[in-house]
């Protein structure tokens, strides 16, 4: 028996959905799962192959605050898709938010964020860039209160941060270990 959502109750509609299902599942069996609909996004991980740096962001996320104290936390840049495909996307945000117009986005994957509640799936890039690519301040788009930090950090530093479990954003650990799987030459041996 193939799994059917039987009814959708929102129970909130604004910039995302919230929702409860009503679902059969594979055993005939009836259960309530939660919904959480806001679109498709990208993220996006620029670095620079020649100083062996990535461009990274820091920024207040409410449900970590909310969670753990955490009061900002080193992820790469990251929005939703808007008009267009994921690769227009994900060169609007990083101007938007680190500055950097990207040339170059190397197709990492697309994967469902937290397939337990959200409909999100994040497209995943690694964008190269270099010095000639800053051409604006970053620090997020005019008037939506991001607070963005740019992060230059060194890849050697950033692979240290991984491996000690310091990044807690599940889609820049992706990149990271994504770099340094496809790019190894990039890393101190």
């Amino acid at each position: 028996m193939k799994a059917e959502i039987l009814s959708i109750r929102f129970l909130h509609e604004g910039w995302n959905r919230f929702g409860l299902a009503q679902v059969r599942l594979q055993d005939g069996s009836v259960a309530e799962r939660a919904i959480e609909d806001h679109g498709d996004s990208v993220g996006i991980l620029p670095y620079d192959p020649v100083r062996r740096v990535a461009t990274l962001v820091r920024e207040l996320r409410v449900p970590p605050l909310f969670a753990s104290g955490e009061q900002v936390q080193l992820e790469a840049p990251a929005g939703l898709i808007d008009d267009g495909g994921p690769q227009e996307n994900a060169r609007r945000e990083v101007l938007e938010e680190v500055g950097l117009r990207l040339h170059d986005l190397e197709f990492v994957g697309a994967t469902y964020s937290c397939a337990s509640l959200t409909t999100e799936k994040i497209h995943l890039f690694l964008a190269p860039y270099g010095l000639a690519d800053r051409t604006e301040a970053g620090g997020g788009a005019e008037g939506e209160h991001e607070n963005i930090r740019v992060v230059e950090m060194p890849l050697a530093e950033l692979a240290a941060e991984a491996d000690r479990a310091a990044i807690t954003d599940l889609k820049t650990l992706t990149l990271i270990l994504a770099l340094r799987a496809r790019h190894p030459e990039l890393f101190p041996a």
